[in-house]
């Protein structure tokens, strides 16, 4: 049973830090990466199902703020860069944040994020 619950932990983490395959250059790579985990793995860990769910809203709510604040940039003649950089950073810390919570076996739960998956 103990390692049932280490393997839990361990993809439900995976599924917060796949989000840094965006950084290796794929497209919305952090959407895709925490979405193919999820996908493969919700059905066998209800811990995964949860935290896949709450790593994919995240990635989701941080695109589109992202992609407001690249509008606003564009529109203040890049005041709004600071905005992008500030969500960057943002995205980064939390994703590391629910990377550990969800390592250490806790429900993390994103601020200021949309849920559109229930």
């Amino acid at each position: 049973m103990e390692n049932y619950e280490k393997e839990t932990r361990t993809w439900a983490m995976v599924c917060h830090l796949a989000a840094f395959v965006a950084f290796i250059g794929i497209p919305f790579g952090n959407i895709l990466g925490p979405l193919v985990v999820w996908l493969i793995k919700r059905k066998d860990y209800p811990f995964v199902e949860d935290q896949g769910k709450e790593a994919l809203n995240f990635q989701i709510s941080i695109t589109i703020y992202g992609l407001f604040a690249g509008v606003f940039a564009i529109i203040t003649f890049g005041l709004g860069i600071i905005v992008l950089f500030l969500l960057g950073i943002a995205g980064i810390v939390l994703s590391i944040i629910a990377a550990v919570a969800a390592n250490n076996g806790e429900y993390y739960r994103y601020p200021l994020t949309i849920r559109f998956l229930k």
